[in-house]
């Protein structure tokens, strides 16, 4: 037995003792135990620690053969890169790249200018007419170790890395040469990626070119303040002067001020302006560029006055601005903002340079009624409801005056104009627009709990919905978002593709109560005006590069969130309103228009949005004070309802000639009464038939006759409507400025009918 075991122990050591020959039942002795399993070749090979098995020590040594391997690999592949990122970047002459900056904004025809974004005020000079010591003190001021460095300060690297992980910053600790490469060829690279092509163009730039050429080429491409780029340019903007005749104190005072231009300017911080300039003298002086008494003898110098030339100055800036914000803005921006700036970009808008002139006429109190209160402001927006392109708008007068923007940006009570998205809740319900409801003035609602009158105390007697609408009735708007009530409403209305707040606590929201922008007021309506289906209003239609290659392309397709029928319907009652209700001032237009007023509930706004199948334009009026507060508007625009009148103005122009467009017919196949019974008066089922007035040829001359009141009557259906020859109202401010406004304590009680 004990050979037996020296047989085993033996092949632990890495002998190979012969097979064994024993029989199945035999009992082999394995290190003091039994086993009564028969001994195998591979029992007599197999050690107490596995055998054959790989020893630890090698299992590590083929570890660290792949660890190594793997950064062979990568060290290979840096190399490769970073050989590859040299070989293919190429150093651009700095006023071939100067060119390639600018980005151009374009009317929709392509051709036509707008405007151009970082608009730079540059002039590439020759530096051998400058003064040395102009050269030296940006040396001094920026880089002293320029001429000795490779072009790459690894140390200032190195601690820009670590405080952008630490900090979450983005810094740069760049030299001469790499401030070069960075803001003028790079764009202010601010990325782990551009900085490595920055460190490597820089690199490019130290090796291939003399340190004179590439401090001629930065001091011809840095920024300097007051939209200067370039020496040349910053001496004319601070000192009305050619570079070449820059003193010292000129040429040490602007090296000072590179870091923070705009913030340092002498004419905005005079003390940090001079604190740098006396900085870049000592430092000059102790390299040895000038002597102690060239430094005592310097003094600050006086700057001239600067008259910026902006890009965003006027109307057109309103635009730029709106285009910037378009294509910058949001998660799923296409662009950014320096890619706009630096991209050399041809950027092609949806503005017909023809209706935004004429909007500009009609909507500018400069161009239009200049009798108008300077108090008053205006917006005015033009778009294609078929595809959301915007045609026209009107944003105010000057950008640079006034940088809130009357279309996208100010906001004001948009009244009745809600109304519609309450009939389209009606109207899903399965109400027919013949339903009769208590137009009377004042009632009381219990879900406000509160009298409402209708504008001017006017009692219309009992109407069905298309002539509540068309006179724009509260009382039975009120009476009607009951049944729809205010969520439904609220809900329709940012289906359309309203995205400002609307209180759905409260039926007012029927009356318009909230604040939108017209911008948002004109989203809603063109879901109304393209049959249901929501269209994204924008204002660029393509982006192309410097070699004309599309680099984006406004997707136009839009989604359908109303049912066509229903829609058909709504538009149906809407031509109501110009057709005899409050916006008849724009039947002068001798062709189907539909749309709606609205007042603000205290009357410090009027507007309109009206529109035909191709065409939806709103104009909004609105009076603020000097202070910001809200002021009513002048009872004379509210009586001639002032918006329909710029609407009218307006849409004459830009409609011209063209072909008369006409609504879809529509069918109504809603239940009188509603599909319970207890909407309005109640009643059976009826298909409402227009009247002859609803029908007629539209006049081709306004009538702003004065208002008439039209006399209560008690019947039923579409008999309780009066025609215009029938004592029905004809005045485009029959809303007066009372739209949703609750009775006073001087007003006749509610009658509860």
């Amino acid at each position: 037995m004990a050979k037996q075991t020296h047989t085993v122990n033996s092949a632990a050591k890495g002998r190979h003792p012969a097979p064994s020959t024993r029989q199945v039942g035999q009992t082999t002795k394995i290190r003091g135990k039994k086993s009564n399993k028969a001994p195998s070749h591979r029992s007599d090979v197999r050690s107490d620690r596995g055998g054959h098995r790989q020893p630890p020590k090698k299992k590590r040594h083929l570890l660290l053969k792949w660890i190594l391997g793997i950064l062979a690999t990568l060290i290979v592949a840096a190399i490769g890169c970073f050989a590859y990122l040299y070989l293919t970047t190429e150093i651009v002459p700095p006023e071939k790249q100067a060119l390639a900056q600018k980005t151009t904004v374009y009317f929709a025809d392509g051709t036509t200018p707008i405007g151009t974004y970082a608009n730079q005020d540059r002039e590439i000079i020759d530096c051998a007419v400058l003064p040395q010591y102009v050269g030296n003190s940006i040396v001094a001021s920026e880089n002293r170790s320029f001429y000795n460095d490779s072009g790459i300060d690894l140390k200032g690297i190195g601690r820009a890395l670590f405080n952008n992980v630490t900090k979450g910053t983005r810094q740069g600790g760049s030299t001469i040469t790499q401030q070069y490469a960075e803001r003028y060829y790079l764009g202010e690279t601010t990325t782990y990626k551009g900085k490595l092509r920055e460190a490597i163009l820089a690199l490019k730039i130290s090796q291939t070119e003399s340190k004179d050429k590439v401090l001629c080429n930065y001091m011809n491409t840095i920024y300097f303040g007051r939209g200067a780029y370039g020496i040349e340019a910053a001496a004319q903007n601070y000192f009305g002067k050619n570079a070449k005749d820059l003193t010292l104190s000129e040429a040490a005072m602007l090296s000072g001020i590179i870091p923070a231009p705009t913030t340092w300017d002498p004419a905005v911080s005079p003390k940090q302006a001079e604190s740098r300039f006396h900085r870049v003298l000592g430092i000059m002086e102790e390299d040895h560029y000038i002597s102690h008494a060239d430094k005592t003898k310097a003094s600050m110098p006086q700057t001239i006055d600067y008259s910026p030339r902006n890009v965003y100055q006027g109307p057109n800036g309103y635009l730029l601005r709106m285009v910037r914000n378009e294509l910058t803005e949001g998660k799923k921006a296409p662009f950014t903002a320096d890619d706009l700036d630096t991209g050399g970009y041809k950027i092609i808008t949806t503005i017909e340079k023809d209706k935004q002139d004429l909007m500009f006429q009609v909507a500018s109190p400069s161009t239009g009624d200049k009798d108008l209160p300077p108090t008053l402001q205006t917006g005015g927006l033009s778009v294609n409801p078929r595809d959301g392109s915007i045609i026209a708008l009107y944003a105010g007068d000057d950008y640079l005056v006034k940088q809130l923007n009357n279309v996208d940006q100010a906001t004001f009570q948009v009244g009745s104009t809600m109304k519609a998205y309450t009939l389209l809740g009606a109207i899903q319900e399965g109400v027919s627009l013949n339903t009769v409801f208590n137009g009377n003035s004042p009632r009381t609602f219990s879900s406000v709990g509160k009298s409402v009158a209708n504008a001017g105390q006017v009692s219309y007697g009992y109407i069905n919905l298309y002539s509540a609408f068309a006179n724009s009735v509260n009382t039975v708007f009120m009476d009607l978002g009951e049944h729809v009530t205010s969520q439904k409403t609220a809900q329709l209305a940012h289906t359309a593709g309203i995205t400002g707040k609307i209180d759905d606590t409260t039926t007012f929201d029927t009356l318009g109560l909230d604040a939108l922008t017209v911008y948002d007021a004109t989203q809603g309506y063109a879901t109304l005006a393209n049959g249901g289906k929501k269209p994204e209003l924008h204002l660029v239609s393509q982006v192309k590069d410097s070699k004309d290659q599309e680099l984006y392309t406004a997707a136009i397709k839009g989604d359908q969130v109303f049912n066509q029928d229903q829609i058909a319907l709504l538009q149906k009652a809407m031509t109501s309103t110009v057709q005899y209700g409050t916006g008849s001032y724009a039947r002068s237009l001798g062709r189907p228009i539909a749309g709606k007023t609205g007042t603000a509930n205290d009357e410090t706004a009027i507007s309109f949005i009206g529109f035909t199948p191709s065409v939806l334009t709103t104009f909004a009026v609105w009076n603020q004070g000097e202070d910001g507060s809200a002021l009513k508007v002048p009872e004379v625009y509210q009586n001639q309802f002032y918006p329909v009148r710029l609407f009218t103005q307006y849409m004459k122009g830009a409609l011209g000639d063209s072909p008369v467009e006409k609504f879809p017919n529509a069918v109504d196949k809603g239940k009188i009464g509603g599909p319970d019974g207890t909407w309005g008066t109640g009643g059976g089922r009826s298909n409402y038939t227009p009247r002859s007035y609803e029908q007629a040829v539209p006049s081709q001359t306004p009538t702003p006759e004065a208002k008439k009141d039209e006399s209560s009557s008690t019947g039923s259906g579409s008999d309780d409507e009066k025609t215009p020859a029938q004592g029905g109202s004809t005045d485009t401010g029959s809303e007066g400025g009372q739209e949703g406004q609750t009775t006073q304590s001087n007003s006749p009680p509610a009658t509860g009918q």
